[in-house]
């Protein structure tokens, strides 16, 4: 079976998996924000997709799919400097399809996905094309979302140690558009939130796999065997641990960064393992199968989410509880003729997405689910209440 094939078998199956999952999911209020808030790019392209495929999941999550997709059609291609074995990049190419942080980029509306598509664009381009034809890109960057200002920051340590004086002064350029065209600052006084990013960044990669990268990061500047992807990687998270002394950190404008760095940490992975002799090959082998199967675990999780209802006394502490209940709360209230309600702010962006729009004459009231009270309406999964309201006729005379 040629290399070829099982890449095509395991985008298609990537694909598929990932519209499958848009059925099961509901709009959160970050997206129904980001949808209905301030002009964007990536608002603009979702709604480009929305227009075309109407106002449902797959025409709201199709470009953050797409990006997905061609994020990995581009890692592989990268991952060929490294891995001179279309095996080990197939190995590379599997263990980024599971990763937990890939897979919330592929399906949920935000900057993550636009950013990985974007680096690996870079980082792809970057090794076809001379700088001057790479410019244009980067200024496209500047203008399209703050996230990519770290870009900025990496190429300038790049461009300073490689003694390239004009690109480093134009990433520093690039570098103030940006973040005075998005107003980004560094905000709070001395703050712990150190243990909180580590902790986040072990969730997106599993605990091994970011150990793994983290140290591979670390021993690549001791033997300075370090390209354009560790100083854009590095400085990235060299930010983000920093600023996590002060203030919260923006984890899906940093994790990206941190992700594009699988081709180092497997080209290492590789090298470690063949320079020794069979006998002293077995812990490697045992910390890959420890990874992928906690990488499977991960993916399971996270695709079937759900069932995890049956074992949580309280339902809203479920990891995507904010993506769950608005598209069934819709569904229900439409099919006994109420097209708007007056509810609390984040449900009421979440429901206007689904054709449920505002009015004052009919009140729709969250209940605890706590409390044994009947209610009009109650969303249950896996029979298991996890949503309760009441709905009422406002009189406002």
């Amino acid at each position: 079976m040629s290399s070829k094939f099982i890449f095509f078998l395991l985008l298609g199956l990537d694909a598929l998996i990932l519209l499958l999952e848009t059925a099961h999911v509901s709009i959160s209020y970050n997206e129904a924000l980001l949808l209905y808030g301030n002009r964007s790019f990536l608002q603009e392209i979702t709604k480009f997709f929305i227009h075309i495929f109407g106002e449902n999941d797959i025409g709201l999550r199709l470009a953050m799919i797409l990006f997905h997709l061609g994020s990995v059609v581009l890692l592989y291609n990268i991952s060929k400097r490294y891995l001179k074995s279309s095996r080990n990049r197939l190995w590379l190419i599997l263990i980024f399809i599971l990763l937990p942080g890939v897979i919330s980029a592929a399906l949920v509306v935000n900057h993550a996905g636009l950013l990985i598509f974007g680096l690996l664009l870079y980082i792809y381009l970057s090794d076809k094309l001379k700088e001057i034809y790479i410019a244009p890109l980067l200024l496209v960057f500047a203008l399209l979302d703050p996230g990519f200002s770290y870009l900025f920051l990496g190429l300038m340590v790049y461009y300073f140690f490689e003694k390239n004086r004009w690109m480093f002064l134009y990433n520093i350029l690039l570098y103030f558009v940006s973040i005075s065209i998005y107003n980004i600052k560094i905000y709070g006084s001395p703050s712990g939130h150190f243990l909180d990013i580590m902790g986040l960044y072990s969730a997106i990669f599993t605990p091994i796999v970011f150990i793994y990268i983290f140290y591979v990061l670390y021993k690549r500047f001791l033997t300075k065997k370090i390209d354009k992807i560790w100083y854009i990687s590095t400085t990235a998270l060299l930010i983000s641990l920093i600023l996590s002394f002060r203030q919260r950190v923006d984890i899906e404008v940093f994790a990206p960064y941190l992700i594009i760095s699988l081709p180092l940490a497997a080209q290492s992975f590789v090298s470690s393992y063949r320079v020794r002799v069979k006998e002293f090959r077995k812990k490697y082998k045992i910390i890959f199968v420890i990874s992928l199967i906690f990488l499977v675990l991960n993916a399971v999780v996270v695709f079937f989410n759900k069932e995890l209802y049956r074992v949580l006394d309280n339902p809203k502490k479920h990891f995507a509880y904010d993506m769950h209940v608005a598209k069934e709360l819709a569904t229900y209230l439409k099919s006994h003729n109420i097209n708007c309600v007056k509810t609390n702010y984040k449900m009421q962006l979440r429901l206007k997405f689904y054709g449920v729009n505002e009015c004052d004459n009919i009140g729709l009231k969250e209940l605890s689910l706590r409390k044994g009270k009947d209610a009009d309406v109650t969303i249950r999964y896996n029979n298991i209440a996890v949503y309760k309201a009441d709905v009422t006729k406002i009189n406002n005379r």
